[in-house]
């Protein structure tokens, strides 16, 4: 307390006498002893009037117990199934639950885990995916502050994900992994990966990388094919041994026809193999007819130059050549044009552009001459101020003209543009706004015109290798930029008309990945409609069983997640609820599960992680060993905490049931005396 408190505290038992004294005893004439009493009620009551009116504050310590919490995490992969130890991991996880030494030590919590972690327990053993070290990730940022030793049940064997064998070397905790599965090496062969691009063209030939394995002491001799349709389309003999324990395999498979084509990659199991599923991995690649040429066109050498190509042929249906304006003989071979810093050199190509009614892409900056470009054509006009200006990318949400998504352009280096303010003079549609000097604007930075059946856009500034750099520091890849500036080109080099609903989705899937299917929606002004009701109706063609679900709004589009779908070919419609709009296409999923690749537990890497995070590995068979040292490590202590509460007096109800009580007393006693 403090001593300004303890002072007033003093001075109100001062004026609580005072008063008392001048009102019992200065004017008292008779019964001394009654205005005593009297008196010293009164001095009560006014002190703990004035106390209250203080209001002093005390510290009060209350103590309590906190036992160290062990963390269950279960392995709820398929692979669990697929090795048999469902259930002796159910079994486990039960006794664990049950045995009373745990809990008179620890508070135990539970998880289970596949893709990523879930604070339950409903062990069902049916998920796809595998990644343990996104689960000791989570438990570390959920228990980083606490003592939380991990019992961690699986099987090791990790689906996509960083190595948790290494990861594990930043967790905190102790990690306690339970080996489920046979740890004994039996004869296996596998197709341990295939390396096919995903595109091909008409007549060409593409290539396949096929990646084989064997585990076994004994010389083996085996096939491999690959069959399409029933059909062997290739074939090899392949030998394996001790020491040469995989075997690498090139060959080119023919694009006979267009569209998508699916393969089966085979291993001729052997006999006494105990898992076969590992020995066969479908495949697909979707053969086109065609190839989109792009012709960027410009007068001087510019970064942007080998980013644009870079990122144009990140798609192998996209190629683009780089010329002058003045080397340029048929526009016919190219379906999109790229102008880059347009100057009075090309007067040729525009007169070319507006003969054929050719797509383009102009990009300007620093070097752009813009006496030339506002005389050259009429849809805009650039202020002229001969002075440069950087500007800051904003993504505009409600662009409509195609699926575009944020890729972060916030964080983006600035590009270099032409100082003063752009007047459009035919209707457009904004991409990308300017921010100068982080005021942001309205004015257009990156913009699209459909015009007469022709569409243009048109990028206000220069230096854009910088957002391709810039991707690959954030993302250590450049896919994002790549797929934004890929849409775009796929945009300008169609001359497909524009719809109220358009459909996005692969041609293949892979049975082991996310299956998404987008739409956006227009409004009759062609702007995007978030009020739309759409569904998607999916039928398989082989056993026509139909399923039919609501699209969610995430973004600015529909999207139906269709995982759960088995693998064969399907049929999709989506349709728009209460109008006569519908888009419909098709894919295939391709049959693979790669829980079902595993024929053993990974025991290297879990106790690797053990030793990384100075736990220990156990077996099923070794409960009672886990619970004994889990008991007796001196790591695990419960520890005895303070809390220190700041308590006002005013928050007392038995000090305002006492001034109550007090005051009640003075004034019966007073009306017994006939005081009052």
């Amino acid at each position: 307390m403090q001593t300004e408190t303890i002072v007033l505290i003093i001075a109100a038992g001062i004026i609580a006498l005072i008063v008392a004294l001048y009102q019992y005893m200065y004017k008292a004439k008779r019964g001394v002893k009654k205005n005593l009493l009297f008196a010293f009620l009164r001095f009560l009551s006014i002190f703990i009037l004035l106390v209250l009116l203080i209001n002093p504050t005390f510290k009060q310590n209350t103590y309590y117990e906190e036992k160290p919490t062990l963390v269950v995490a279960v392995d709820n992969s398929s692979s669990i199934k697929h090795l048999k130890q469902d259930i002796s991991v159910t079994q486990f996880v039960n006794e664990i639950g049950e045995n009373e030494a745990l809990n008179e030590r620890f508070d135990i919590a539970y998880f289970s885990f596949s893709d990523r972690l879930k604070d339950s327990l409903n062990l069902t053993f049916d998920q796809n995916q595998t990644n343990i070290s996104k689960t000791l990730e989570d438990l570390g940022q959920i228990y980083k502050n606490a003592v939380a030793p991990t019992i961690l049940v699986t099987d090791g064997n990790q689906t996509y994900g960083k190595d948790y064998q290494f990861s594990s070397i930043r967790h905190k905790q102790e990690v306690y992994p339970i080996i489920s599965g046979d740890t004994t090496t039996v004869v296996d062969t596998k197709v341990q990966q295939l390396n096919v691009n995903r595109y091909a063209y008409l007549k060409n030939k593409f290539p396949v990388e096929a990646i084989l394995t064997y585990s076994g002491n004994q010389n083996l001799n085996t096939r491999f094919e690959v069959t399409s349709g029933g059909n062997v389309v290739y074939t090899q003999s392949i030998s394996f041994s001790l020491d040469e324990n995989s075997r690498v395999i090139n060959f080119t498979l023919p694009a006979s026809r267009a569209g998508v084509l699916q393969y089966n990659a085979r291993l001729v199991p052997v006999d006494n193999e105990k898992n076969k599923i590992n020995n066969n991995k479908a495949f697909a690649v979707e053969v086109i007819d065609q190839k989109t040429s792009v012709l960027l066109i410009s007068e001087i050498v510019h970064p942007d130059l080998g980013a644009i190509k870079k990122s144009v042929e990140s798609n192998e249906r996209r190629s683009l050549t780089i010329s002058k304006p003045s080397e340029v003989k048929n526009f016919d071979d190219y379906q999109l044009i790229i102008l880059y810093q347009p100057n009075s050199r090309f007067t040729g190509v525009y007169e070319k552009l507006n003969t054929l009614r050719n797509n383009y892409f102009t990009i300007t900056g620093s070097k752009t001459d813009w006496f030339f470009l506002n005389k050259i054509q009429n849809k805009y006009r650039h202020e002229i101020t001969r002075q440069t200006e950087y500007y800051l990318p904003r993504f505009n949400p409600n662009y409509g003209t195609f699926l575009a998504e944020d890729i972060s352009f916030g964080g983006y280096p600035p590009l270099i543009g032409t100082f003063g303010e752009v007047f459009i003079n035919t209707s457009y549609d904004p991409l990308l706004y300017r921010t100068i000097s982080n005021i942001t604007t309205e004015e257009p930075l990156l913009l699209t015109i459909e015009e007469n059946g022709t569409r243009e856009a048109v990028l206000l500034g220069e230096g854009i290798w910088r957002w391709r750099a810039n991707d690959y520091l954030d993302n250590k890849n450049f896919e994002s930029f790549d797929d934004f500036f890929g849409k775009l080109i796929q945009y300008l080099a169609s001359n497909k008309r524009k719809s109220r609903l358009n459909t996005t989705s692969e041609s293949f899937y892979y049975g082991n990945a996310s299956i998404k299917i987008k739409a956006e929606y227009f409004t009759k002004n062609y702007e995007f409609d978030r009020r739309g009701n759409l569904r998607i109706a999916v039928k398989n063609k082989d056993t026509d069983a139909t399923l039919a679900i609501p699209m969610i709004l995430k973004n600015n589009s529909y999207e139906a997640d269709l995982s759960s779908l088995s693998a064969g070919n399907y049929d999709y419609t989506v349709t728009v609820v209460d109008e006569n709009i519908s888009r419909s296409g098709s894919f295939s999923v391709l049959e693979y599960n790669v829980e079902q690749q595993f024929l053993n537990a990974d025991v290297t890497k879990l106790n690797q992680v053990a030793t990384n995070t100075k736990g220990k590995a156990y077996y099923f068979n070794q409960k009672e060993a886990l619970v004994q040292d889990l008991i007796k490590d001196q790591r695990y202590q419960t520890i005895q905490k303070s809390k220190e509460n700041v308590v006002s007096l005013i928050d007392w109800k038995y000090l305002l049931a006492l001034l109550v009580l007090v005051l009640a007393i003075e004034w019966f006693a007073r009306k017994y005396n006939g005081l009052i």
